[in-house]
């Protein structure tokens, strides 16, 4: 297992409930366009990878598609199937599925690319579970130009503390926001027909503080570089992120951050 593995894995371990009340209200808005990307309906056979709590292995089965939800987090899956009852979870990697080749009809994969250690190899093994005509979708960040919560936030630690602190080194967190690469990927992996698309998404906080508390809490890579600073860094990061956040005010208060996500999607020849 690698250092950047182990840190997901545990940090997911420790953070399955506190993801669940932060950053769900916001990735589980890319849902309905990742299942329709793919074919969710009636009698497909789909395969969510990096489930977590099981929102997208839900709605796919609420949609009429036999579902299974794979996660390498113990305590994302308990979550799982204490509240979806009828849907198959199973732990495993993401990156060797324990499956036959052709064994569904969808994958998908809803913010997972991004907690990997080879994303790249994920959308191989996608592909290699899927059937002929089947097709793979999964979901990423839009750049942090365009994420405000991640221009904040990565601003603030730039500005206040210190972005070269000792962590794990992991690929790219953005590397997928761009099309092209994300079409390297899923060609390379033997897919064809790539389709990308961006979602609008708004992220609601009702105080100023929540999003270095969502952060901090809801999260692995971004908090392991907070929770690395000097309790004075992260005290003058808070503040700044609270600064800032002042921006999106929306009336009747309470604050709104644009958080668009990119979806790409291909087909298995067949």
């Amino acid at each position: 297992m690698s250092a950047f593995r182990d840190l997901e894995h545990s940090g997911w371990n420790n953070a399955a409930d506190e993801y669940d009340g932060a950053f769900a209200r916001l990735t589980t808005q890319s849902i309905g366009s990742l299942l329709q990307a793919v074919g969710a309906g009636p009698g497909v056979r789909l395969l969510d990878v990096a489930c977590g709590p099981g929102y997208v292995a839900a709605e796919a089965a609420r949609r009429g598609a036999t579902v299974t939800g794979l996660d390498f987090s113990a305590s994302m899956l308990k979550i799982a199937r204490a509240r979806h009852a009828g849907i198959t979870f199973v732990e495993g990697d993401a990156q060797s599925l324990g499956f036959p080749d052709a064994s569904f009809d969808a994958v998908t994969m809803n913010f997972g690319a991004l907690h990997l250690d080879d994303p790249d190899r994920a959308i191989r093994e996608a592909g290699r579970v899927l059937a002929p005509g089947g097709r793979f979708g999964f979901t990423v960040w839009a750049p942090p130009e365009q994420t405000a919560a991640f221009r904040i936030v990565l601003g603030a630690v730039a500005k206040c503390g210190r972005a070269d602190v000792p962590l794990p080194p992991g690929p790219p967190f953005f590397q997928f926001s761009d099309p092209a690469r994300a079409r390297q990927a899923l060609e390379q992996g033997g897919l064809t027909d790539v389709r990308t698309q961006i979602i609008e998404q708004s992220w609601r906080f009702g105080a100023a503080h929540e999003l270095f508390d969502c952060m901090m809490s809801g999260t692995v890579r971004t908090a392991a570089l907070l929770k690395a600073q000097t309790d004075t860094e992260r005290k003058a990061i808070s503040a700044a992120i609270e600064q800032e956040i002042a921006a999106f005010a929306v009336a009747g208060g309470g604050y709104a951050l644009p958080m668009p996500s990119v979806l790409s999607s291909a087909r298995k020849p067949g």
